[in-house]
């Protein structure tokens, strides 16, 4: 081979390496030959590159080659987070510290999330994720920008659930609207302002990629399931069955996103159509790792409304939704049976497909080996 040919891995016929640049699959016994095939010097690429190999090469005959010792690179290469970055993350902080504090005062209509575990746990589960995004900023490094994106999916799906709870204060007058959704809402506007601020300061190779070969099926796979999910947020998820002493029965739904103010469905309606962008988007990311990472920070808080209805079934239902005072209910022997209706399955199925698929990516992903002529820089780049 060439002296600038690096070869990594060898099989009975061919052999897979690093050239000037780029990435390439060499036939093995022709030194000096022209690559086969070459990719772009990127993670990706290697990654095509490996797929190809792995399917023109005889199986159980492929095996790395050992590579020279690594040259030790001085340690201020090593990247710690800085001034910008502790920012980002302090941020993020403050914004965690406003979302917590903002879950005891009046939310909507006199009563806090504290109160309403169907809407607490939501919330908790927005803060903890937000948290995770600033411990990460703070570690520095790759994992800086693995953060950053976390917090910016959750910050984008999120905007539209605040807004719907706006629209509803909107909707029902500036009594509506209790002191902890505004601190909710200063709060997601300090965690979005930090995930912003530490993507502009993480420095990457980071790119949409355009989907080729086998990743063809799970970027369509990925954006069916979006469209599927978000589909299904928008019909009736709570379904009520009314029976009296007397026999008599009725059955409604509840929850139709459609069926509310016009401030309300704004909100829900920018919750569907950045789910599908954000996950596009992800699909389309590369490394493909850190679009992992976008697609969890968007698909917790679609997770989060899930465990909430799930929640919300186990409540005791007030025969007031119906417009039915206790009273009257009680001499009525009025009973009301909580459940969820298809719909809802329907979402659950559509998001664990988006869960699954993400991991099965991620998990591809690292079944590939990494290139050790690559590795071996790195080594020292990130070393003692």
């Amino acid at each position: 081979m060439r002296d600038n040919v690096t070869i990594s891995y060898r099989g009975a016929s061919y052999g897979i390496g690093r050239g000037p640049n780029f990435y390439g699959i060499w036939t093995v016994g022709e030194p000096g030959s022209q690559p086969l095939a070459w990719w772009p010097d990127t993670p990706d690429g290697w990654y095509a590159a490996w797929a190809r190999f792995t399917e023109i090469e005889a199986p159980g005959t492929i095996a790395p080659v050992a590579q020279p010792a690594a040259v030790a690179q001085p340690a201020a290469a090593v990247a710690h987070p800085g001034t910008v970055a502790v920012v980002a993350a302090a941020l993020l902080a403050t914004g965690v510290a406003c979302g917590i504090v903002g879950l005891f005062p009046h939310y909507l209509n006199g009563a806090s999330l504290a109160q309403q575990p169907d809407s607490l746990v939501p919330h908790v589960i927005y803060l903890a994720v937000w948290s995770a995004s600033a411990l990460l900023i703070l570690l520095g490094g790759s994992r800086l920008r693995m953060g950053a994106l976390l917090g910016m999916g959750v910050s984008l799906v999120t905007f539209g659930l605040f807004f719907a709870d706006a629209g509803t204060a909107m909707a029902g007058g500036a009594h509506v609207m209790g002191a902890g959704l505004v601190l909710g809402f200063v709060g997601w506007l300090a965690c979005f302002a930090g995930s912003v601020t530490a993507f502009g300061l993480s420095r990457g190779s980071d790119a949409f990629g355009k989907p080729r070969g086998p990743e063809l099926v799970p970027f369509l796979a990925l954006t069916l399931a979006a469209l599927g999910a978000a589909a299904a947020f928008a019909p009736s998820w709570d379904s009520y069955i009314l029976q009296t002493s007397a026999g008599a029965r009725d059955s409604l739904t509840a929850g139709n996103v459609f069926s509310n103010p016009a401030p309300v469905i704004a909100g829900n309606v920018m919750v569907m159509v950045v789910l599908v962008a954000v996950v596009v988007a992800a699909a389309l990311w590369r490394p493909i790792l850190h679009g992992a990472v976008l697609l969890a920070g968007a698909l917790s808080p679609m997770i989060a409304q899930a465990i909430s209805a799930l929640i919300q079934i186990g409540e005791h239902t007030s025969p007031t939704m119906f417009g039915i005072s206790p009273a009257e209910a009680a001499r009525a022997g009025l009973t009301i049976t909580s459940g969820l209706t298809l719909a809802f399955w329907i979402y659950c199925f559509f998001v664990l497909a988006l869960t699954a698929i993400g991991g099965a990516v991620v998990l591809a992903v690292h079944s590939i080996p990494t290139d050790p002529a690559l590795a071996a820089v790195q080594a020292g780049t990130d070393g003692s």
